[in-house]
């Protein structure tokens, strides 16, 4: 009862303590683990707020709201697949879990799947008046999406005053109706409107508020008032780096150990597993660098299977070397011998081609997997890597303007972005060196100058006959879960060539680090 009280006045680490209290004096209390969850989350600590979901279903299976804030948890930290099947799962046994039907529908809405979401919603709302005013909410949302902005207003007019914690999603909401209507006055008075709420309301639902923020910089840039925008983008990266801490000397030490650990000796073909496996291409490189665009491209192709964003290397990486991303993590890994590194592959192997089974290639388009070619080269010795490249400015303003799910802790701040793009051409340059996987690079630029041909040397690297299915790739239907969704649904172009310098003067940290890193000593 008092971390309740505490947790009502927004002491979250208080009401931390007393939850904790709580569970020691019972350990099967599953609200206790639940509110614990919670206020651990509120306090900015949320893989300890995962465990504290966990523990509750441990206590109690069953137990919705544990199982609906775990699935929220996982879609914050990059896990949207799993969090997706978990609030289904819910919804196949408590269909009346308001919660879980809310949060589901925002995660299709933000993979713009607003007929589905809003099809979840078509029944009547729970008699909670806030929680059915945060359904209504939802429904609006989708409606305004789906282009049916008239609903939308008549849903809006009956929804009467809200709460202040949900202002600002309403405001969001009026503004883009009146964008609707080509009414730019209005929708610029709701904003503001907007900005007032987030700034009285300091203890609304942390995403909420940092989604808030990120809507806005986007209503900011299509006005044309950068400044505005950029403020916004700050505020939002702010708030989630409460979330995700970032270290430059753990990372550089992490880098610093792969350099030196695997180099040519260490990644010799006769030290590696014993597979000649060449279905596996991971196409890697810094997020907006043209990682989806290449995935898609080559999904289109008859003999090639796109798998998305995997996690698995990741995952092996972490298994083999006991930590994730340290020195020691590292050094276990590169002293590996074949016999232990053969079963793993195997495993990893059979997983892959479960995915696509007549597949003549898979590509694992995860960018981050550049900080584990090492481990690629011993496990995968006949993989393909297909290197993205792009304008480091484009790539760090581009970074900046979206809020990504999962750990991206060197995002929040200008200086640390431009600085980390150093970090991923310092370890690229060593794996050009040292890997004897073949390495294909293409830049973005390169698809807007000249797509057939650097189609057709894409294809050459990877053996693949001509396929004049990829010249079409915007047509293909296929659920894409990364930021890029709505450009992969696009012909090539060019609208996100050089757009940093409309920003320029905002981005100076950015560019500082970027030149103190020689990244663009040329220019």
């Amino acid at each position: 009862t008092l971390g309740l009280a505490y947790l009502g006045g927004d002491f979250f680490v208080r009401a931390a303590e007393c939850f904790q209290a709580a569970t020691r004096l019972a350990p099967d209390f599953a609200d206790a683990w639940v509110n614990l969850g919670v206020a651990r989350y509120r306090a900015g600590q949320i893989e300890p707020a995962k465990d504290a979901m966990r523990a509750a279903l441990r206590a109690d299976p069953g137990n919705v709201a544990a199982r609906t804030n775990l699935a929220t948890f996982l879609r914050l930290t990059g896990h949207g697949e799993a969090a997706e099947t978990m609030l289904r799962g819910i919804l196949d046994t408590h269909p009346d879990a308001a919660a879980a039907r809310i949060n589901l529908a925002a995660d299709l809405m933000r993979e713009n799947r607003s007929a589905e979401a809003l099809a979840l919603l078509d029944r009547p709302p729970p008699e909670d008046a806030e929680t059915a005013q945060h359904w209504r909410l939802q429904q609006i949302l989708a409606l305004i999406r789906l282009n049916r902005a008239g609903e939308a207003r008549v849903l809006t007019d009956t929804l009467g005053p809200v709460p202040p914690a949900l202002q600002p999603l309403l405001e969001w909401r009026q503004a883009l109706s009146a964008l609707a209507d080509r009414d730019a006055a209005t929708a610029t008075e709701h904003a503001r409107r907007m900005e007032a709420a987030l700034e009285a309301m300091p203890s609304m639902l942390p995403e909420h508020r940092i989604m808030g923020h990120y809507d806005l910089a986007k209503f900011w840039s299509l006005l044309q008032s950068p400044d505005r925008a950029i403020r916004h983008w700050t505020e939002g990266h702010r708030l989630l780096s409460r979330f995700q801490p970032f270290s430059r000397e753990a990372y550089r030490a992490f880098v610093d150990a792969s350099i030196a650990a695997f180099d040519a000796a260490c990644l010799a073909p006769s030290r590696a597993a014993a597979n000649r496996d060449g279905t596996p291409v991971f196409v890697i490189g810094m997020p907006r660098s043209g990682t989806t665009l290449i995935e898609q491209i080559l999904h289109a192709h008859a003999d090639v299977h796109g798998a998305g964003e995997r996690s698995e290397l990741g995952m092996v990486f972490s298994e083999l070397g006991g930590a994730a991303e340290t020195p020691g993590a590292v050094r276990r890994i590169a002293s590996l011998d074949s016999r232990s590194l053969d079963p793993v592959a195997d495993r990893y192997l059979a997983a892959l081609h479960a995915l696509a089974p007549a597949a003549h290639r898979i590509v694992d388009k995860m960018p981050g997997n550049f900080r584990y070619l090492g481990l690629v080269a011993r496990l995968l010795p006949n993989a393909r890597i297909i290197a993205c490249e792009r304008d480091p400015r484009d790539i760090g303003f581009s970074i900046f303007t979206f809020r990504f799910f999962g750990a991206h802790p060197y995002a929040h701040d200008l200086s640390d972005l431009g600085w980390y793009i150093g970090q991923h051409d310092r370890l690229m340059a060593h794996w050009r060196r040292v890997l004897p996987n073949p390495i294909l690079t293409v830049r973005l630029q390169d698809w807007v100058d000249d797509f057939n041909a650097t189609l057709h040397r894409t294809l050459n690297f990877l053996d693949l006959p001509y396929d004049p299915a990829c010249e079409h790739f915007h047509e293909v239907e296929r659920r894409v879960r990364t930021v890029s969704r709505e450009q992969v649904r696009q012909p090539i172009h060019a609208r996100g060539i050089g757009r940093w310098r409309e920003y320029e003067q905002s981005l100076a940290p950015l560019i500082a680090a970027l030149r103190e890193e020689n990244v663009l000593k040329d220019t």
